[in-house]
């Protein structure tokens, strides 16, 4: 006699996605699906699972990753999983690696490199770069994924590869549009979730060039955006700028999601108290499209943003005026050039003038936290500020920092002073959460290695936020990162504990769950590092019905599906 269930998760206090309270029940899983919900008999499983003491929630969904080269060495796509996370997207910002031409790969290797702060070594070494169409690329990831992840067709990689080494210094002419156009349709068909695209300021290529996208007019954007309307479960991903939007901006995103008949979806709103206007300006895009028809959502982080930045890869630091140029030089060059006197006085003008504009925050030196230090003359200023070591040293503030990181051949790691962590700003956040114009999201995970811990931001909603700020319930943030990104992407029966839904789960204990530790993990091919963390409180993961973490560990097993669009999307 066959068992009813594969899997029998008995006890659970199940919260399941929609925001209802939670309830005590079992839960049946067989096939990979849910197939029961409730007060379930003993002895008709094959394998039964004690749950009490434990929250059962869908499993998180983070539709703002940068995965795209990761899951070819690690297809666990870790720590993402570790904290709870089952579905992700990549592609976004318009950077993907996919679809790809010989000429283009090298290219991209060096833009991915810059931007999403990947370690070229480990680029080279961990990704063979030998397909072809953006349908190849997905091909190449069927039953080998640790977790569900679909991609995003990146609009810097379509325009590098039909314009070859002019994409990123000029505008498209008509036919290299038409070809983009084909391209694009070409990779939709082929499983893409969607067109992503960026004009950001601080998105510079391997030789500190504006990246492709940068240099695309307003109609190439519309017109590429209006290919999604011809594929069912395609989405837009967008960053439009750093800062307020103008009307041209917002006027953009709105031509951008009627042409796609789709929501479009940008990113950062930075959440703090010190920013309203800023934060109400760019939501007045949502309330502006609304009028027009159109639907236009923020994505919004669940922490503060702490970045730990380096002149190494100089990325944040190249959107200063004056920097750009210097950082692109070669490491000896660049080293040379930031010692010289007079350029350093000019530097310093400059990113404390307005020419700076809103990145004249990140030119304030002496509050920079020294994080990491990578020689023995500046292992004692770890963890003092650079004004600390200027002080001591009898130095200007800008003078210490450049002397630190050229001590340490740029290596070194800086904590700048940002705002958000008072309690007024944690309230703004809670209440931006669950605006209907936002999605939580925006973790970059699998991007920024050296830079930023926001992989952690499932674990940093459901455990600080909620247990130790008490900011909203837990059935509220559940929801925010399961439920509502799930619609956002139409993903098919995943987000919610629903019976006939896919069994994406994590069990988590309340009482403890939240974000470990950061530190240094040297995992990457190619001998690199990246910064990482593990979870506390998540006792086990399912993708699928199957278990791929235990106790905070992997199982390795590799039950994720490449989520095509159309297949696996189109609510």
């Amino acid at each position: 006699m066959m068992s009813s269930f594969d899997l029998l998760l008995r006890g659970a206090d199940v919260i399941d996605g929609s925001g209802a309270p939670r309830r005590r029940a079992d839960v049946g899983l067989l096939n990979g699906r849910i197939t029961a919900i409730g007060k379930l008999g003993r002895g008709d499983a094959t394998h039964e699972l004690d749950l009490d003491g434990l929250v059962l929630a869908p499993g998180f969904v983070d539709v703002h990753t940068h995965f795209d080269a990761q899951v070819f060495w690690d297809p666990a796509l870790t720590p993402s999983c570790l904290h709870g996370v089952t579905s992700v997207a990549g592609g976004n910002c318009g950077f993907t690696i996919a679809p790809l031409t010989p000429e283009a790969g090298p290219y991209l290797q060096r833009m991915l490199a810059r931007v999403e702060g990947l370690p070229l070594a480990t680029l080279e070494a961990g990704v063979p770069w030998d397909w072809r169409s953006f349908g190849d690329y997905l091909d190449r990831l069927e039953g080998r994924l640790g977790i569900n992840a679909g991609f995003l067709v990146g609009h810097s990689t379509l325009r590098r590869v039909v314009m070859g080494e002019e994409a990123n210094q000029r505008e498209a002419r008509a036919d290299e549009i038409e070809a983009m156009e084909r391209l694009l349709h070409e990779s939709l068909a082929g499983g893409g979730l969607g067109f992503s695209s960026s004009l950001a300021p601080t998105h510079n290529d391997g030789e500190g060039r504006p990246v492709p996208s940068r240099l695309s007019s307003r109609e190439e954007l519309i017109r590429l955006s209006a290919c999604v309307r011809a594929h069912p479960g395609t989405s837009l991903e967008f960053i439009p700028t750093v800062g307020l939007f103008d009307d041209a901006t917002i006027d953009l995103m709105i031509e951008m999601a009627l042409a796609a008949e789709r929501t479009l979806n940008w990113n950062v709103l930075g959440v703090s108290a010190m920013s309203r206007r800023t934060m109400e300006n760019q939501l007045s895009a949502s309330d502006r499209a609304a009028e027009r028809g159109a639907r236009i959502v923020a994505l919004a982080l669940s922490q503060q943003m702490t970045m730990r930045l380096n002149l190494l890869s100089g990325f944040i630091f190249d959107a200063l005026p004056g920097f750009a140029e210097i950082i692109a030089l070669p490491l000896k060059e660049r080293m040379r050039r930031l010692a010289e006197p007079t350029l350093r006085a000019e530097l310093d003008r400059r990113a404390n003038s307005s020419e700076a504009g809103l990145f004249r925050i990140f030119a304030n030196w002496g509050g920079f936290r020294i994080d990491q230090t990578f020689s023995d003359e500046t292992a004692r200023w770890r963890g003092c500020t650079v004004a600390e070591a200027a002080e001591a040293l009898g130095k200007k503030p800008f003078d210490a920092f450049l002397d630190l990181a050229l001590a340490d051949r740029l290596q070194t790691s800086f904590i700048p002073p940002l705002p958000g962590d008072d309690d007024e700003t944690w309230r703004l956040r809670a209440e931006i959460w669950q605006d209907p114009r936002v999605v939580v999201g925006a973790s970059d995970a699998g991007a920024h290695l050296d830079m930023i811990d926001t992989f952690a931001a499932t674990t940093t909603l459901v455990g600080p936020a909620v247990r130790d700020r008490g900011l909203l319930p837990l059935e509220t943030a559940v929801k925010l990162i399961t439920d509502t990104p799930a619609r956002l992407y139409g993903l098919r029966q995943r987000g919610r504990i629903e019976i006939g839904w896919h069994a994406d789960l994590v069990a988590f204990d309340p009482a403890t769950v939240g974000p470990g530790p950061v530190h240094t993990r040297h995992d990457l091919p190619g001998g690199a590092s990246r910064l990482f963390a593990e979870a506390r409180g998540i006792a086990h993961v399912f993708v699928n019905g199957e278990e791929v973490v235990r106790g905070g560990e992997l199982t390795g097993r590799l039950p994720g599906r490449v989520l095509r669009s159309g297949r696996d999307t189109g609510e």
